[in-house]
């Protein structure tokens, strides 16, 4: 199934990215973006149930009503880490990965990631 993944900045300031759906003309399952302090003293982005963290699921609709601005494209990176958090499913970019390492690390270095939480 190919989703139609936007990314948007709401009139409260939060940034976030989900499914469009056309009809309702709403976001579906959203997930908000935050930037986090990592322990070397960078910062790194991550991936959020959009009530987190009184809701730990992607689920619900926000109404393009509340969107101050719509990024004209959704970097492919921050797409496929969406999906994957949404389905629970880890999307590979080549073959099997049988080194035993965990799938939500952080991607890129320099503690510029993308982690999900």
């Amino acid at each position: 199934m190919d989703y139609d993944i936007r990314l948007v900045k709401l009139i409260s300031g939060d940034m976030v990215v989900g499914k469009f759906n056309e009809e309702a003309k709403a976001i579906e399952d959203p997930a908000t973006i935050q930037a986090m302090p990592t322990q070397q003293g960078g910062s790194q982005m991550v991936l959020l149930p959009f009530g987190y963290p009184f809701d730990q699921e992607m689920h619900g609709k926000i109404s393009m009503e509340h969107v101050l601005f719509e990024y004209k494209t959704c970097p492919e990176e921050l797409k496929t880490k969406y999906i994957e958090a949404v389905t629970n499913i880890s999307m590979s970019s080549g073959g099997l990965d049988l080194s035993g390492g965990a799938g939500t690390e952080g991607v890129g270095g320099g503690g510029g990631g993308l982690n999900l939480v």
